[in-house]
C-alpha cells in the first residue's frame, strides 16, 4: 500500500486533535472527490514499517484523540492488509483509550457482507472490530453539504461500530 499524506496534527476528520492518514488507491472516484490526486493506488510513498512506526508514536501524546484512516480508500481490498497491521499495532499500544475512525466510500453493510469480495477479505471483520466511527458512503456531490459534521453529503453516515455491535443494528455516532 501507500499513502498519499499523513497529517499529524488533524481537527477535521473526528473530535479532537487526530493524526490522519490518507492511504492511496480507490476504485469509487466519486464525482467532486476533494483527493482526486489519491485514487492512484501507486501515488504517494510506500507505507511500511518505519511509518507504521511513526504514526503510532504520533498519537502518544495526551491530546491526541486517536487515528483517522481516509483516502483514496482505507477498504479497498488491497489496502486492508497494510492497515490492519497499523490498528492491531495502535489497539495494543492504545487499547481503547484513543479512538480509530475509518472513512469508506463502501456501506456498511457492503464491508460486512462476506460475498462483496469487491470490499470483503480475510481480514475485513477485524479490522471493523478495531474502529470506532466508520463514515460510510460514497461522496455524492449533488448531496454536499458543508455543514455537516465530518463528512461530505449528506448520504453519508456516521456509525458507532462499537453501539453497533453491542445493539446488533445499525447505530448512528452522537458526540
Amino acid at each position: 500500500m501507500n499513502y498519499a499524506e499523513i497529517k499529524y496534527y488533524d481537527i477535521a476528520n473526528g473530535p479532537g486533535v487526530r493524526v490522519s492518514v490518507f492511504v492511496s488507491g480507490c476504485t469509487h472516484q466519486c464525482k467532486g472527490c476533494f483527493n482526486e490526486i489519491a485514487w492512484d493506488f501507486g501515488y504517494g510513498k510506500p507505507f511500511n514499517d518505519i511509518v507504521r512506526g511513526r504514526i503510532i508514536a504520533a498519537a502518544e501524546p495526551y491530546y491526541i484523540s486517536g487515528i483517522s484512516l481516509l483516502g483514496g480508500e482505507p477498504m479497498e481490498v488491497n489496502n486492508q492488509m497494510a492497515v490492519i497491521l497499523l490498528l492491531r499495532e495502535f489497539r495494543k499500544k492504545y487499547g481503547n483509550d484513543k479512538t480509530v475512525w475509518c472513512y469508506s466510500g463502501y456501506t456498511y453493510e457492503e464491508l460486512t457482507d462476506k460475498n462483496n469480495k469487491r470490499c470483503h477479505c480475510s481480514v475485513t471483520d477485524e479490522l471493523l472490530g478495531y474502529i470506532d466511527v466508520l463514515v460510510d458512503g460514497e461522496f455524492v456531490e449533488e448531496k454536499k453539504d458543508i455543514t455537516l459534521r465530518f463528512r461530505g453529503s449528506s448520504n453519508q453516515r456516521l456509525i458507532d461500530l462499537n453501539k453497533t455491535r453491542e445493539e446488533g443494528r445499525i447505530v448512528i455516532w452522537n458526540d
